[in-house]
């Protein structure tokens, strides 16, 4: 059911926002977003909530498409729970129900398959779903993307920048594709018109609540496994920067602040990147974050 579809049916049914919540059970403020189009991506939990109330379906619809009715799906996502953890699970991607796959088994098939709007990341066959960035998110990606292209570019240098949505077919199978927020590609053999094939240069990950620990851990080894040379985890709410460089096969590691101009390693510190300037412009944001109680 498109967004549209849904605020049509909410006008035909005659309710409020307020009254839609609370049939779902959906928060209000996501019900708000949703029907917006604030929220790009919504979570599946939230779309069988205002369906469960808006659409008009036969009752075994659910049941052909996920293999459970909508109030087991339901009853087990309140639990926690999440729809791939149904065996044998169908999982449907705009009004197509794809073939009976789990966690683990996807491959660029489907990734491709996907509608252009649905962001997420495969890695190692498994779905990741990536929400729409925030406004600090942002400005850290502009920033650092500005400035490394500005070295590159006065220093009429052959390597390339690019932030996300951008593809990285990681492992050079059909079983991972990645979109890091913000990476460099020096080697001219790894560009392909969807991408990267195969392990960029630099790659920096822009820590938030929803993605710091595939960050972390998971795309940290997958990076380090890869050959990325080096791969920055930019921390906001911390005002820090973890920095791993990976040469010859032995991996380094140093943390710096925002406060610091912070080197590149694979430009031999030539360049270093600034990120002082943002500091008072985040720690506004982040106040304005705890009035709201959104993340950043």
């Amino acid at each position: 059911m498109t967004i549209e579809e849904m605020r049509e049916r909410k006008k035909e049914l005659g309710l409020s926002n307020k009254e839609l919540a609370a049939r779902s059970g959906v928060p209000l403020g996501t019900v708000q977003r949703i029907l917006s189009g604030e929220t790009r991506s919504p979570r599946m939990q939230a779309v069988l909530g205002l369906e469960k109330v808006l659409k008009k379906q036969d009752p075994d619809v659910y049941e052909r498409t996920f293999g459970k009715t909508a109030e087991e799906i339901m009853d087990f996502l309140q639990s926690g729970g999440e729809i791939p953890a149904f065996e044998e699970t169908r999982v449907s991607y705009g009004s197509a129900a794809r073939r009976a796959k789990k966690q683990g088994e996807y491959t660029l098939e489907d990734y491709y398959a996907l509608p252009e709007d649905q962001r997420v990341e495969l890695i190692d066959g498994v779905f990741y779903e990536m929400l729409a960035p925030s406004y600090v998110h942002q400005r850290i990606s502009m920033e650092v993307s500005f400035q490394l292209h500005m070295f590159v570019q006065n220093n009429h240098g052959k390597c390339r920048v690019f932030t996300a949505p951008f593809d990285v077919q990681l492992d050079c199978d059909d079983r991972t594709m990645v979109e890091p927020d913000v990476l460099v590609i020096c080697n001219e053999s790894r560009k392909r018109r969807f991408g990267c094939f195969g392990a960029p240069d630099l790659v920096m990950e822009i820590l938030s609540s929803s993605t710091s620990k595939k960050d972390l851990t998971i795309k940290l080894h997958k990076y380090m496994n890869a050959g990325v040379k080096e791969y920055w985890i930019i921390n906001p709410k911390e005002k820090q920067v973890l920095v791993y460089e990976n040469q010859d096969q032995v991996l380094s590691f140093r943390s710096w602040n925002f406060s610091e101009k912070i080197p590149v390693g694979i430009w031999d510190g030539r360049c270093a990147v600034d990120l002082s300037g943002l500091i008072e412009e985040i720690e506004e944001m982040e106040q304005m974050e705890v009035e709201d109680g959104r993340n950043l």
